[in-house]
């Protein structure tokens, strides 16, 4: 049975901890639906009622565009190991830019990542737990460098120019903010 929390328990954020693998879903007013897979150590529980994450470049970027027009986000963990569990953190979020005042606050919480392109902020209003008793067993083998490895190939002006190119807009055409 689902169980619903105003805020993170302590257990539940230890097992945030421990996940290697997070899914993101937003959706604008009117559009499509974005969920996306994310990794790389990139989340970071900041308390019981927020949570953020690094956002890498990749080739759209629609959660950015969604929650400037609608700030509504599902953030969902789920248990590949033994004990099986899968968490919901139903939230409002925002992005956070480089040029932020509270850029270097959330940065330095986070490795050092080639490719980052911005941060988002999620206030958490509900959090949902449920059994995970039908997802499968899967095992951690590491994380893939081929989006670092790609970033840093193409440097900070590279990156610039693919952001001008590849991200200013989602693909329903809402802005995107990023520069």
């Amino acid at each position: 049975m689902a169980k619903f929390y105003d805020r993170l328990t302590t257990e539940l954020q230890d097992f945030i901890k421990a996940q290697h693998i997070f899914f993101v879903a937003t959706a604008p007013k009117n559009g499509r639906v974005n969920l996306s897979p994310k990794g790389m150590d990139a989340l970071r529980v900041i308390d019981a009622a927020e949570v953020a994450y690094l956002d890498l470049t990749g080739s759209g970027n629609e959660t950015a565009a969604h929650l400037l027009e609608n700030p509504r986000i599902t953030i969902m963990f789920c248990s590949f190991t033994e004990k099986p569990l899968i968490l919901r953190l139903y939230g409002r979020g925002e992005v956070i830019h480089s040029r932020d005042a509270i850029w270097q606050e959330y940065l330095s919480l986070f490795p050092a990542i080639a490719g980052t392109r911005q941060i988002f902020r999620i206030k958490i209003e509900s959090v949902q737990t449920s059994c995970g008793f039908a997802v499968p067993f899967y095992e951690f083998r590491g994380d893939r460098q081929v989006l670092k490895e790609w970033a840093e190939h193409k440097g900070e002006e590279g990156l610039y120019e693919y952001w001008q190119n590849k991200n200013q807009q989602s693909i329903d055409g809402l802005p995107t903010g990023l520069l």
